[in-house]
């Protein structure tokens, strides 16, 4: 393996030469990605099946085990991800114009790729490609630093991966992999001050601490996913079931997975949270309630737990949930500002106004009214891939795009003014 130093330097050769690249270009290395992806696809499965194989043998668990998997349809939903990247427009075309001076100099703004980019992520194959396909699309030469349990699964689409951008004549090294597992050069990368031009941080508060320590490049964190939803007084019972459902089983191991519930004590009156909770135990959800709802509970005969107070502030990406009762919107948005991560946070309800409220004072990096939290996602919300949801503000908030891997340079158009 490369050390980390040359890595980096290859990377910023890469990036020139991917500077001086057209769109046409970039998505023709792309589309050569996604054929080398299948046919390589036995390899790459197998080198996954290897993968899950050890972490069930080291004692993952299932939620982390099914972040890890790419069999079945995922795969090919991998590879159709690259082409949906294809697809989208290229933002390295975007200029602005802000008009002309009075000295008559023209002043425009123009987008522009980072530069080098590393991505240090956990458990997630599916990653690897998505990072790779958005780097190229916008410019930038990317470093992936993967976890250890997958490995063997990272270096099998990394090969393909780089054998695309080959056959495309663009330079390999806008895509390298980091194959030691080692944290000792996580810290390396992070400390690459002046090499390396954003550092994305997919993780959980382990890696963030780390980041937090180490850090002397630009970070973009895409930090716990402590996801809320807020059942209002006027919420469509039905529709609250349907969405509660949909946010905490419908994939419960990833970031936009509902944790923490927080339902209006007219819920607990009118039987609409007996049926929420009849339909999450019947998917196998454990309840971790607070008193007032668990008493709801208990007289349902609806098995339940009693919650914690760590539990507020767990992400448990498994199929576990906090349910808390507040007394108001108020009390909402004060539960969620205390436990909240920036990440997603939801409101069902039938008031505009409170809607309204919600959205505008919730600080997440997506707020929905009368929608699942899992929208909280590039794919959904129209970015294609995602190269993570950022739930820092510096200078991207929520899920991050081709648009959010460039920056504005202002470009000026002269006739020989100087300065007086």
């Amino acid at each position: 393996m490369r050390p980390v130093k040359d890595l980096l330097s290859h990377a910023r050769d890469a990036a020139r030469g991917l500077s001086r690249s057209a769109d046409a270009g970039r998505n023709a290395a792309l589309e050569a990605i996604a054929r080398a992806l299948d046919e390589s696809r036995a390899p790459i499965l197998a080198a996954n099946a290897e993968d899950l194989a050890a972490a069930r043998r080291a004692g993952i668990s299932e939620a982390l085990a099914d972040r890890l998997g790419i069999g079945g349809g995922r795969f090919q939903g991998i590879i159709d991800s690259v082409r949906e990247v294809i697809a989208l427009p290229d933002p390295l075309s975007e200029t602005r114009e802000l008009g002309e001076r009075p000295n008559g100099l023209r002043v425009l703004k123009r987008r522009v790729p980072l530069g080098v980019l590393a991505v240090i992520y956990e458990s997630r194959p599916n990653v690897t490609v998505e990072a790779a396909s958005l780097a190229i699309k916008s410019g930038n030469a990317v470093i992936l630093r993967g976890g250890r349990e997958a490995l063997r699964s990272n270096a099998a689409l990394v090969s393909a991966i780089r054998s695309g951008v080959e056959r495309a004549s663009l330079p390999a090294d806008c895509v390298q992999l980091v194959e030691d597992p080692s944290r000792d050069l996580v810290v390396e990368l992070l400390g690459s001050r002046g090499r390396l031009d954003l550092a994305i941080a997919r993780g959980g508060s382990e890696l963030m601490a780390m980041v937090d320590a180490c850090a002397q490049v630009p970070v973009m964190r895409h930090g716990q996913g402590i996801t809320h939803l807020f059942v209002d007084e006027s919420a469509d019972a039905l529709m609250a079931q349907r969405i509660v459902v949909n946010a905490k089983t419908q994939r419960p191991g990833v970031c936009n997975a509902l944790e923490t519930l927080l339902l209006h004590p007219a819920n607990l009156e009118t039987g609409a949270w007996e049926g929420i909770a009849k339909a999450l135990v019947g998917g196998g959800v454990q309840l971790r309630a607070d008193p007032e709802a668990g008493k709801a509970l208990q007289r349902a005969g609806i098995s339940w737990v009693a919650a914690t107070a760590a539990d507020w502030d767990t992400e448990f990406l498994s199929l576990t949930l906090a349910v808390r009762t507040v007394a108001s919107l108020d009390a909402a948005l004060a539960h969620i500002a205390e436990h909240g991560t920036h990440h997603t946070a939801s409101i069902v309800t039938g008031d505009r106004a409170n809607a309204e409220r919600f959205l505008r004072e919730v600080d997440a990096s997506c707020v929905l009214w009368n929608a699942s939290t899992r929208f909280n996602d590039g794919g959904e919300l129209g970015l294609g891939s995602e190269m993570g949801i950022s739930t820092s503000k510096m200078h991207a908030f929520g899920p991050m795009g081709l648009r959010e891997l460039t920056a504005e340079k202002f470009v000026v158009y002269g006739a020989g003014q100087v300065r007086s």
